[in-house]
């Protein structure tokens, strides 16, 4: 938590900043920013109407976007709500609602307004044709080689997406170990080992047997059922949350809750 996780977390953060920072400079800045609160009213304003399963022509919004992203959060909510649990421990809710929420979905829409942008640009106002010809899962690095410096960002990306992997695989077998110790926070080392590995052959065993499609079922068929547990959570930290007093003091110091 204070060395392996914490310093692959800060790294990845400041090579995610530096290639934030070279795409805007290099890339039409003044369309970036200009789009960014255009975007954000965009994606709340048209939620609801793409969202909607029933008497929609076009379904491929709600059943390969919606669906399917909703039942992965839902999926990885137990694990990444016990460990920002664990991390946050100490911290006043005004803290928590902003570091965890309002922070990273501000730096979301950015970096999906800079990349998403640039991706546009290219294609509407340049012609560039071969990004959306491309497969999916490089459609990222060809409109990097369109940019100076092509190796070098593809090789920053890569290891970002990587340590991405590899921060949330551990996290996940971090709270994994941690239910299966009976809540223990500190658990003998080849306890972890077991259930990272585990955790990375099954993940494996289903995209070497069925693919991605595999894997997509497999968080569905597991998110789905959750999400009552879920609504029951929420309802229940609504409820604590109104039981606790008010103008409360905490026991930090300057802080009141």
């Amino acid at each position: 938590m204070n060395a392996g996780i914490k310093r692959l977390s800060e790294f990845n953060v400041i090579l995610a900043a530096i290639l934030l920072t070279f795409v805007i400079i290099v890339g039409p800045s003044l369309a970036f920013f200009g789009s960014f609160f255009d975007h954000v009213v965009a994606y709340v304003s048209q939620l609801p109407a793409l969202s909607n399963p029933f008497g929609r022509d076009d379904e491929n919004f709600a059943a390969g976007w919606s669906a399917f992203y909703w039942a992965w959060w839902v999926a990885w909510s137990p694990f990444v709500g016990m460990f920002i649990a664990r991390i946050s421990r100490g911290r006043t809710v005004r803290e928590f609602i902003v570091a965890v929420l309002i922070i990273p979905s501000t730096v979301c829409v950015l970096w999906f307004s800079v990349f998403g942008g640039l991706g546009l640009d290219m294609y509407f106002k340049e012609g560039y044709s071969e990004l959306f010809e491309a497969e999916l899962p490089l459609r990222l690095f060809v409109m990097l080689d369109k940019l100076p410096l092509p190796l070098i960002t593809s090789l920053i990306t890569m290891v970002l997406i990587a340590i991405f992997f590899i921060t949330s695989a551990d996290s996940g077998a971090l709270v994994l170990d941690s239910i299966a110790a009976g809540g223990k926070i500190s658990t003998p080392v080849p306890q972890r080992i077991f259930w990272c590995s585990l955790s990375g052959l099954v993940a494996v065993a289903l995209i070497l047997g069925g693919g991605m499609s595999a894997l997509q079922a497999m968080t569905v068929i597991t998110g789905l059922p959750f999400t009552i547990v879920l609504l029951v959570a929420s309802g229940s930290v609504i409820k604590g949350l109104a039981s606790e007093p008010r103008n409360k003091v905490s026991t930090r110091p300057g802080w009141t809750r």
